[in-house]
């Protein structure tokens, strides 16, 4: 086979995972730990994009590793962590250099669905960004880190007991806990490079009600991300950190102002106004207008009127 070829293994459990980078057996059959700087996986000699039906939590620094995730590449060198989630894929470049530093822990869902982290991991947003997006850490935040992953592969090395499961779970739980507060801590930290992007944000939007073409029915998050080149939890998340407000917030905040602007400033119906703002249903634009406003749009147009009297 060429090496210009690529192919597509599916991973669907802890053992595939091992198999495929040709790793030690696993110790459980429902996780999985690797310390980079002491098993040493393998990459496959053509180009292969994985399909993950696991978490994958990798923390690698000072690596010459390029992963791409969807249309997007990242380098390791600087030292950070991803998170995946499963039916994601990734991509590997066979020529890429091994992380050194670092490990990468998997686990199957139903490693923690008797758990309450099972209802808690889908809040953690940062398991939908890309990986141009990974969490960077300071070198205070890569101690903790490390410890954590520390006391994971110690339970994971030991004889597995009646508590095991309970305490990787337990740490798995805080490593997730730390990363939520790390990426808000990344949020601040880089807040002049992330202020440009919140203005673009706003640059579309007005762009969006103001220019017909490009206009197809109500403004959605994933429109504009795609344009900023991020992923949708990640500019929510941003913009969340830097206004106090989701993607989806603004949005509909602008919907409102642009409907009040048409209620006060011209002589169309409630149901044109909302089929010209990308209302499928008039309905839409009544219920949310009144949850924004506590009055209806029929209502608000009547007290404009009598305050222009």
């Amino acid at each position: 086979m060429s090496k210009k070829e690529s192919v597509l293994i599916r991973i669907n459990n802890i053992t595939d995972y091992h198999e495929a980078l040709q790793l030690p057996k696993p110790q459980h059959p429902l996780f999985s730990i690797t310390d980079f700087s002491k098993n040493k996986h393998t990459h496959p000699a053509v180009e292969t994009t994985f399909q993950l039906n696991l978490y994958c939590i990798s923390v690698k620094e000072d690596a010459q590793c390029v992963l791409r995730y969807g249309p997007h590449q990242y380098d390791f060198r600087e030292g950070l962590m991803t998170f995946f989630k499963p039916g994601q894929t990734i991509s590997v470049d066979p020529t890429t250099v091994h992380a050194e530093v670092g490990y990468s822990l998997v686990f199957h869902p139903d490693f923690i669905r008797s758990y309450d982290l099972a209802n808690k991991i889908g809040s953690y947003s940062f398991f939908d960004y890309e990986v141009n997006e990974a969490l960077f850490l300071s070198d205070r935040e890569k101690e903790q880190i490390r410890n954590i992953g520390k006391g994971i592969i110690s339970e994971y090395e030991n004889t597995i007991d009646s508590y095991s499961q309970d305490a990787i779970v337990s740490f798995i739980d805080l490593l997730l806990v730390y990363s939520q507060r790390f990426y808000n801590r990344q949020f601040i930290t880089r807040k002049v490079h992330n202020v440009p992007l919140v203005s673009r944000f706003e640059q579309l939007l007005d762009h969006y009600f103001n220019d017909e073409t490009e206009r197809n029915g109500l403004p959605q998050v994933g429109y504009f991300a795609e344009r900023l080149h991020m992923s949708k939890n990640y500019l929510s998340d941003l913009l969340r950190s830097q206004t106090g407000d989701s993607a989806q917030n603004h949005i509909q905040h602008k919907l409102i102002e642009k409907a009040k602007d048409l209620l006060s400033g011209s002589e169309l119906s409630v149901a044109e106004i909302a089929y010209q703002l990308g209302f499928e249903q008039p309905q839409s634009l009544n219920r949310l207008f009144k949850k924004k406003t506590a009055v209806s749009p029929l209502e608000f147009r009547k007290r404009m009127n009598f305050n222009k009297l």
